[in-house]
């Protein structure tokens, strides 16, 4: 995507805290997401984030602030989902991104009438981010979960084995598995410690039914699907980001010790399947064109298959896209101590793109449609530092993370805060931030099925 006058590092918005050092949603951003004012009985409908603010779409649609095929897109927009704007495809949403750029840039010199009654509109469709709340920002038909993250994949086969090697597989293709879309839920999710047919890699079998001990995060950015492909009509790897609309961030919540009992041999069921948080807000791939940069393998990896392989892709498939992971304990609420940052890592590090997992994922004809999530997979980098969870970070539990307040953590307790962040940024542009993707753990509900907790403590295969 070729940079245009929305990413002009220079340009200024009207709205005086988009323009600060540092701020998630500058002008160049303008992330779209789905809100209401908290505890109102209001309809959700479709926003923008500038600065401070929410721009609300359903009230733009209705005002004469945009006009044409931006206007189109706007109440399309200002649906309970995004879904329908989606649909529209590129054309439509660079229309309402240029349109909206237009009216929140800031001017030299005195307005014109027609653009001073433009602004004023706009300025009416303004809500204060403090005073809103999120629902997801589509309609989740579908949720296919990657696996593409060479040093995850490595360190997780040596924490078994330490002379293991990533299956061959890995190298030829995107892994991938179809996840739940029924329990993916917006920042803020709360869920309950799940149960589940569960081992330890040093008790004996069988395994007992009980709830997670080894309950993880994993690290990840959401891909929105925009525009489908029909049915036995694969997409071509020229055109694949023409089918995403933008991207989030994603906590894949894993129960470890269920997964390990579970995944032989078709791979994660429940341990996978009870929660999968979002972020609120789509940074669209218009929008981060600026941090494009070259898709890098090593000289001794395989060369992709032609189907995975364009010149465009290998010069700009991948994205500076900069990953935190923080951890706020029920403890530290309490003591008021601060939050943990566990790891920092990179996007770029992936060794397969987000358009070679959407084409890959279509070649065998699968139909795609407006609003499925794609997951990336849990994003390592090569160093301790920048594993994506906590399986990698206390190599399997054996090695405890000191926390800010004097805790210790091998794997999540009931009260835990995790929290995602994401930016990018490059010399002489601004900060384009994803906001942040947060989830609780609640204690285990009472042992379901029975009422007899002994009972189930024993259940086993």
């Amino acid at each position: 995507m070729e940079l245009n006058h929305t990413h002009a590092p220079t340009a200024r918005s009207w709205i005086a805290e988009a323009n600060a050092a540092g701020a998630d949603f500058p002008i160049q951003n303008l992330p779209l997401g789905v809100f209401r004012r908290a505890g109102s009985q209001e309809a959700f409908r479709g926003g923008i984030a500038i600065g401070e603010q929410v721009l609300d779409l359903g009230a733009l649609a209705a005002s004469d602030a945009l006009a044409g095929l931006a206007r189109q897109a706007a109440r399309a927009a200002a649906q309970p989902v995004l879904n329908d704007l989606f649909a529209l495809g590129p054309a439509a949403w660079r229309a309402l991104r240029h349109g909206v750029f237009a009216l929140l840039k800031e001017e030299e010199g005195t307005p014109g009438a027609a653009r001073a009654d433009a602004v004023r509109a706009c300025r009416d469709c303004l809500v204060p981010q403090s005073a809103i709340e999120h629902a997801l920002p589509a309609r989740v038909g579908d949720y296919t979960d990657f696996y593409t993250s060479f040093d995850h994949a490595q360190s997780s086969a040596r924490m078994v084995d330490p002379a293991a090697q990533v299956a061959a597989n890995f190298r030829a293709m995107p892994i991938g598995y179809h996840g739940r879309a029924s329990t993916v839920a917006v920042s803020g999710q709360a869920f309950h410690r799940p149960w589940g047919q569960n081992k330890m890699p040093w008790e004996a079998p069988p395994a007992l039914y009980r709830p997670t001990r080894w309950l993880d995060y994993e690290l990840e950015v959401a891909a929105w699907v925009g525009q489908g492909n029909r049915v036995g009509q694969p997409v071509p790897l020229a055109q694949a980001e023409e089918h995403l609309f933008g991207l989030g961030l994603l906590n894949d919540w894993s129960a470890r010790d269920t997964q390990i009992w579970e995944m032989a041999p078709l791979g994660p069921f429940l341990a996978k399947s009870f929660a999968t948080t979002v972020s609120p807000w789509i940074v669209t791939m218009e929008a981060l064109a600026p941090y494009r940069t070259p898709w890098r393998h090593a000289d001794e990896e395989p060369a992709p298959q032609p189907y995975l392989t364009t010149a465009a892709n290998a010069r700009a498939g991948a994205i500076d896209l900069r990953l935190e992971v923080w951890l706020q304990t029920g403890e530290n609420r309490v003591e008021g101590a601060r939050a943990t940052r566990l790891s920092q890592t990179n996007f770029s590090h992936q060794y397969w793109t987000l358009a070679q997992m959407l084409t890959h994922h279509t070649s065998g004809g699968c139909s795609l449609q407006p609003g499925d999530l794609l997951g990336s997979g849990t994003v390592s980098g090569p160093a301790p530092e920048e594993a994506g969870c906590l399986l990698e970070l206390t190599c399997g539990g054996r090695a405890p993370l000191r926390l800010n307040g004097g805790e210790q953590r091998t794997f999540l307790q009931d009260g835990d805060t995790v929290l995602l962040r994401g930016w990018c940024e490059a010399p002489g542009r601004p900060r384009i931030g994803f906001g942040e993707c947060r989830g609780t753990v609640l204690p285990a509900i009472p042992a379901p099925m029975s009422s007899n907790a002994q009972t189930q403590e024993h259940f086993h295969a």
